[in-house]
């Protein structure tokens, strides 16, 4: 089963300082053939205007990573976490028995783009815990780099549910391979620029799901440079 979720047939929050498009159904948004993918539960692909952002808020029980794509982001927690971080780095929450945050642009001029992702968790009530890694340009540069996943492998993220979070930035012309096992749950969510995975076109903000699937995936990049993120899950 594949399924092809376009950039345009997202839904959307608009205010006068945030541009949400949200790839499932979140907050006023509901869409029954969309409300998640597995247990990734949100893509929102964020844009803060200068100055902006989320006021502190709470969560619990879930997964919740934040990519940067440009810009500045300012995060502050009730564990007393204080930082801010660029498109070098990702963060990661798990939201657990509970956690207040708030996410914020510190630019009076720049915008700032993000992708904010929830995986539902499958070990409930843990510690919270926030942590941030840099992942270098050249760690991703037409391969797939590891992010996150159900063990922590490589000094990625630990993730508490059977998933890898992968992340790439391809150039025109290169391409990346990956094999997915029999019965996996694939999706896979262009960040910026065009790829081409198989024989479907997908350009920024388009999502591909693919399930029960084992053919391998050739990924290429269509645009003078393009950032991905896959997701295998159980």
């Amino acid at each position: 089963m594949i399924k092809i979720r376009k950039a345009s047939e997202r839904g959307t929050t608009k205010n006068d300082w945030l541009v949400s498009k949200h790839t499932f159904s979140f907050a006023g948004y509901y869409d029954p053939q969309n409300i998640s993918f597995g247990p990734l539960r949100v893509i929102n692909d964020d844009v803060i205007a200068s100055s902006g952002g989320f006021d502190m808020h709470p969560h619990d029980n879930m997964e919740i990573l934040t990519v940067v794509l440009s810009g500045e982001l300012e995060h502050k927690d009730s564990m007393g976490n204080s930082t801010i971080i660029d498109k070098s780095q990702v963060q990661k929450m798990s939201a657990g028995t509970g956690i207040i945050h708030g996410e914020f642009n510190p630019s009076d001029k720049i915008p700032v783009h993000l992708l904010q992702i929830w995986i539902v968790p499958a070990i409930k009530n843990v510690k919270p815990y926030y942590e941030e890694k840099t992942f270098e340009r050249e760690t991703m540069l037409n391969k797939l780099c590891l992010l996150g996943s159900g063990n922590g492998e490589e000094g990625t993220f630990l993730i508490y549910q059977d998933v890898k979070i992968f992340e790439s930035i391809i150039e025109k012309d290169k391409s990346v391979v990956y094999q997915p096992a029999n019965l996996r749950k694939i999706w896979i969510h262009v960040a910026t620029g065009a790829i081409k995975v198989n024989n479907t076109n997908l350009e920024a903000g388009d999502g591909m799901g693919i399930e029960c699937e084992d053919d391998i995936l050739n990924i290429l990049g269509k645009a003078n440079e393009s950032r991905f993120l896959l997701f295998d899950m159980n």
